[in-house]
């Protein structure tokens, strides 16, 4: 706005990073598809609109990357394969519609674990390779949406989207030291022009530097959409009282026996951040969750169960061309049967009941991100990738539960481990009640006083 930098300045920034991202060794591969015209179109546009001072939103000039799972044109929709997307793409998911005319400047499409279908990121296919964290380069990003973490992590942008069916906008986030919102609440922001490998469990959210860029980007993303039927009856979206000086009033819940099934390190760092709420005003309640093994098992049963629905022709055609992980995963997918698959969706009943009760004694329930920082790169995995189900499983112990009942969850910095890095603590709240979810945040965020800038990182606006 004070004319010291334009939106064009900051593009060309953004591409002299992009072509130092492809040639450092080794490569960051957050973004995976990006185009010099199309960054440049966009920034020329928005530095006109600034100079006559008729900016379109919060977001004109600011730089943005979706996941490859979104319809960007004219990128290719891969999904971060190497069979789909074979054609550039020439309409735009509702979320990319929606960042154009806001008068975003997309950077391009990031990287991505194939298919959504694990937490690490690894994907050593030759369209993508494996993603590098910022804070350590020898440690996976977090997946399915590894890209759009490190992309917001090492400075490429303030904001990318992702899509978080077993928490694949939170791990990353987490692993990466950025704020993460779980799509908010089931069907909030539209997930029309995204593959659609899981129907009852993925949300679209944003990855971000900050709680309130996270606030900024949910307010222009979050509405109804005439082609996402999921979030049609939504009540309108409100920040109300997100600013409140405190949490005077506020009651936190904590099912201390889940909360504690982390490392050590992790624990005590978010026990502090926990101990730091309560010094706001809150007041911390111990809650039961119940079921928590029930809920582990009828996620996994139906997540997998709706991508090995969605990807059986992918299955059977382009076999050869799939990542071994992605191939294990949709063989386990097809062991289980329509019983399994019933009983799964009757836990989930049991579990939104539950958490109705719950929610009628707290505001919110407060857990670790993920039990363990991010996980060491092998050198065979850039061969043949990497498949370890314990580790999966461990990485969406905190993650399940909102996926599976639909309920918005944050998840924000809060340390270091003894290695340098980063520690997430996470917060959940009731259906549509995202304003206090982003209150809470606010505040959770200033616990960390001092942030460590990670050992790959760029200044788009020196």
């Amino acid at each position: 706005r004070s004319g010291k930098l334009t939106p064009s300045q900051v593009a060309k920034n953004i591409i002299a990073v992009l072509e130092d991202c492809d040639k450092s060794t080794p490569p960051l591969r957050a973004i995976v598809q990006w185009d010099r015209e199309q960054i440049m179109l966009m920034a020329e546009a928005a530095t006109v609109r600034y100079k006559n001072k008729c900016t379109l939103s919060h977001l004109d000039g600011i730089p943005v990357c979706l996941k490859e799972e979104f319809k960007v044109v004219p990128y290719h929709h891969r999904v971060g394969t190497e069979y789909l997307g074979t054609e550039p793409e020439t309409e735009d998911a509702t979320v990319a519609k929606k960042l154009r005319e806001a008068g975003a400047i997309i950077i391009g499409v990031s990287n991505m674990h194939e298919l959504g279908t694990g937490t690490t990121g690894c994907n050593p296919n030759g369209y993508h390779k494996i993603p590098r964290n910022p804070y350590k380069q020898n440690h996976y990003t977090g997946g399915s949406s590894s890209g759009s973490a490190a992309a917001v992590a090492a400075g490429l942008c303030p904001v990318a989207i992702g899509t978080d069916g077993g928490g694949s906008v939170r791990i990353p986030a987490s692993f990466c030291g950025v704020v993460g919102l779980k799509g908010s609440t089931f069907g909030r922001i539209s997930s029309h022009g995204c593959l659609p490998l899981s129907y009852s469990t993925v949300s679209v959210g944003p990855i971000c530097t900050s709680v309130a860029d996270a606030a900024i980007v949910y307010s222009v993303l979050a509405e109804p959409d005439p082609l996402c039927p999921y979030g049609l009856k939504q009540p309108k979206a409100t920040l109300s009282n997100m600013c409140a000086p405190d949490l005077k009033g506020l009651k936190l819940g904590v099912d201390w026996t889940f909360f504690k099934a982390c490392d050590a390190e992790i624990l005590s760092i978010c026990e502090k951040a926990v101990e730091y709420l309560q010094s706001l005003g809150a007041s911390v309640v111990e809650v039961f969750l119940p079921e928590m093994e029930e809920v582990r098992v009828a996620h996994g049963i139906s997540i997998l169960s709706e991508m090995r629905d969605f990807l059986q022709p992918d299955f059977n055609k382009h076999f050869q061309q799939m990542n071994l992980e992605t191939r294990i995963s949709l063989a386990v997918a097809c062991q289980f049967t329509a019983l399994d698959y019933i009983t799964a969706n009757r836990q989930r009943t049991r579990s939104m009941g539950f958490l109705r009760e719950i929610f009628s004694t707290v505001n919110c329930i407060l857990t670790p991100a993920t039990v363990s920082t991010a996980p060491r790169i092998h050198d065979s995995d850039h061969m043949a990738g990497f498949s370890d189900f314990s580790l999966t499983v461990r990485a969406m112990r905190f993650m399940q539960l909102g996926n599976f009942t639909g309920i918005p969850g944050l998840v924000v910095p809060v340390g270091y481990s003894a290695a340098g890095l980063p520690i997430n603590l996470q917060v959940m709240t009731k259906w549509w009640d995202e304003a206090m979810l982003l209150r809470i945040g606010l505040k959770l965020e200033q616990f960390r006083r001092n942030t460590k800038k990670p050992s790959i990182y760029y200044d788009i606006l020196a």
